[in-house]
Order: structure tokens, then sequence, then C-alpha cells
């Protein structure tokens, strides 16, 4: 059995809320209930309940799916960024003296591209160049030959032997700029210090500016 909620009769505090249907013939029909005013009201009061509760289940169950989880943050670049040393590389005819240069591959594992802005090396008397120039741009999943020219302009100083020496690079992809330093390996040692033995061997005590 349904039924409905009509309006109140003026000057009336109670209503009478009846069966929509008639009753089937032969079965007596009820008494009307009656439901004086406060009842209505907590009736009513109900019924928007359970709506406003309906309602909020359904924006709940329909909210947009994306929302919920926030999208991962890329990776810092020194975290996917990689420099090998590959060996040294012959110089052209006619290069100045005292100049020398090697080979190393940066590669870039993944997340957004990285742009490599500045290569450099810690002695003051070493002037370095690279090929390509920075700053360049390397995507993820590809690697990238950097031929690294060097060039002595005071021997004075420069190590006699370069026990640890490495190569500062700076990095900056869609997360961050870093500037972080790689360490060659011991074959990149020796050559370097190969390479600066015989660039300042006719300098007597490496003090003699290029």
């Amino acid at each position: 059995m349904s039924g409905g909620v009509g309006p109140v009769e003026p000057g009336e505090g109670t209503r009478a809320w009846e069966a929509e249907d008639a009753p089937a013939r032969g079965v007596p029909r009820r008494s009307p209930v009656l439901f004086h005013g406060r009842h209505r009201r907590a009736v009513l009061g109900a019924l928007a309940a359970v709506a406003l509760l309906t309602a909020g289940g359904l924006l709940w169950a329909t909210r947009p799916q994306e929302r919920q989880q926030a999208a991962p943050k890329p990776p810092f670049p020194s975290q996917v960024v990689d420099v090998d040393y590959l060996g040294p590389l012959p110089v052209p005819p006619g290069t100045r003296p005292r100049t020398f240069a090697l080979e190393v591959l940066l590669s870039v594992e993944s997340g957004p591209p990285v742009t490599t802005t500045r290569l450099a090396q810690p002695y003051a008397g070493i002037f370095l160049a690279s090929a390509p120039r920075a700053p360049f741009r390397t995507a993820a999943g590809s690697a990238r030959k950097i031929v690294v020219t060097m060039h002595v302009t005071d021997c004075g100083n420069v190590p006699a032997d370069a026990g640890l020496p490495f190569l500062d690079v700076t990095l900056r992809n869609a997360r961050a700029i870093q500037d972080h330093s790689f360490i060659l390996g011991s074959r990149y040692a020796q050559d370097l210090s190969q390479a600066l033995q015989v660039a300042c061997s006719n300098e007597s005590g490496h003090h003699q500016n290029a």
C-alpha cells in the first residue's frame, strides 16, 4: 500500500492520510489515520533527509576517478642520467699545443627529457669545451656521445697525477635543476693524467702559463 501527503486544509491542524487505491469489494474500508501537525513535520523531515543522503551518494559514486589519485612527480634528473667514459680521441691537425680530447656517453634512462646546461672540470688550470655545446637536450631512453676537449692554460694549477677526477654537469628537467659530479672511473683518471703529463712535459715545474 502506498501513501501520499497532501496539502494542509485551511484552518485545520490535522488531516487524514488515506490509501490511494480503493479497497477491494467486500473488504471494509480502514479508518482514516490522523497525523497531528508535529507528526507531519517529522515525516517531511525524514523524507528530506533520505533524499539528501541519496543525492550525496549519487554524487560520490559518479565523482571523477582521476581526482582520487594525484599524478606522480617526475624523477630528479640526476636519478636518471648516467655519464660513462669512452676513451681518448685524436686531436685534429693544427690544434693548439697542450690540447687533448676525450669522449663520454651521456644517457637518460626514463622520465621527461633532460637538458645539459653546463659541463666543467675541477682544475683551475684547464679550459673545457664540449661538442655538442651546452645546452643540449637528451630524451628518455636515448644516449648522446659528447666530445670533451681540454686545453691546459696553466700547468702550475693542474695535478701531476689525477687520482679521482670528476666531471661537473648541470642537469635540468621538468622536476628540478641539479649540479652533479660524475666520477668516471680509473681509466678516465689514467688517460687524463697521461694527457696532462704530455701537455706539460716541456714546462719546468708546471709554472709557466699558456
